[in-house]
């Protein structure tokens, strides 16, 4: 499920661009995997304080088993890492040092895991309803998405760190070959399987995955980039053609005011228009409220928030409601007082 997408922000930097239009890429690649799978949680563009410290995710996993940072570095031309976990990269023939993204990506996961286990008493049950859970055992792995048209040459590339490098269109399969998740959501007979990684509950993946939205600082609705990122199929080297990039757009100043509009369902009863005391239930025909004023039911599946088509499904996670779309692909969420 995608809970956050990637933030646009207009800017007129060439290199600000580019690397934007890998974040985008990657996380078109994401939705494309997971937008409907049970078990995994994608977070597109996450900030956030802890300890006087902020850190900035470009896309994070939360799933059954534990948490996946994906730093994206966008490269236009061949990147080259040494014995040394030195990083060089070229660009029209130049090589020159840079920073190593994974590097970058172990100090966001070492804050996020500081985070995570301050506030493990309200993230995760206790034992017996006497023993605190804690975050131990749960899994932690940070990976590099580099783009798709980029050249890496892993001569020379220390084995450890070569498989934590991945170009964009590979990293479903990357992330699924690290999650290795089950068939089924684990449940207390999951002790008798030969798997035996802990795991999060439901209500503990829903308390994290509503936390860490609750954490982010910056808005949690963005603009949809679906027409960008359907032109991965050929990308073009970003550097070299700048009508490839993504241009500034008006669009972009107003994004934070539809944001509460495009990712919230505000329903009302089709009898009395009362949407203040609604209380969600299933039934045959799927999900509905029924209104305590009038009693009357009124279905749940609506049009979307975002682009109003009437292709949309309503799922249920716990005590979370979502509203998706089959056209945008705009996650939506219910919202009940």
């Amino acid at each position: 499920m995608i809970l956050k997408d990637k933030t646009l922000v207009t800017t007129n930097s060439a290199k600000s661009k580019a690397g934007q239009k890998q974040e985008l890429d990657v996380a078109f690649y994401l939705r494309r995997a997971f937008k409907d799978h049970p078990q995994v949680f994608v977070f597109n563009d996450v900030k956030f304080k802890h300890n006087g410290e902020s850190a900035q995710i470009d896309h994070l996993i939360v799933y059954t088993y534990g948490f996946i940072l994906i730093e994206s570095k966008s490269i236009t031309g061949e990147v080259a890492i040494n014995q040394h976990q030195e990083w060089s990269r070229s660009y029209r023939g130049q090589w020159q040092g840079m920073p190593s993204p994974i590097k970058q990506v172990e100090l966001q996961l070492a804050l996020l895991k500081s985070l995570v286990r301050d506030n493990a008493p309200q993230l995760l049950p206790k034992m017996f309803g006497k023993i605190q859970q804690n975050f131990g055992g749960r899994e932690w792995h940070s990976i590099c998405a580099i783009s798709s048209n980029a050249i890496i040459n892993r001569d020379n590339t220390p084995k450890t760190l070569e498989e934590r490098l991945v170009k964009s269109e590979f990293i479903a399969d990357k992330l699924l070959d690290i999650m290795k998740l089950p068939a089924s959501i684990p449940n207390a007979l999951h002790f008798f399987s030969t798997n035996t990684r802990p795991w999060f509950s439901e209500e503990s993946l829903v308390r994290i995955c509503e936390f860490l939205l609750e954490q982010n600082i910056t808005p949690a609705t963005q603009l949809k980039t679906d027409a960008i990122a359907s032109s991965l199929n050929e990308p073009s080297p970003i550097y070299q053609d700048e009508s490839t990039l993504i241009a500034p757009s008006p669009i972009a100043s107003v994004a934070q005011e539809q944001s509460s509009t495009n990712n919230e369902v505000n329903l009302k009863c089709k009898q009395c228009r009362n949407g203040n005391t609604l209380k969600a239930r299933s039934g045959r025909y799927g999900y509905f409220v029924t209104c305590s004023e009038c009693d009357t039911n009124t279905p749940m599946k609506t049009s979307c928030p975002q682009c109003s088509s009437a292709n949309t499904k309503v799922s249920k996670r716990k005590e979370l409601y979502s509203l998706v779309c089959g056209d945008c692909e705009n996650t939506a969420f219910f919202k009940f007082d």
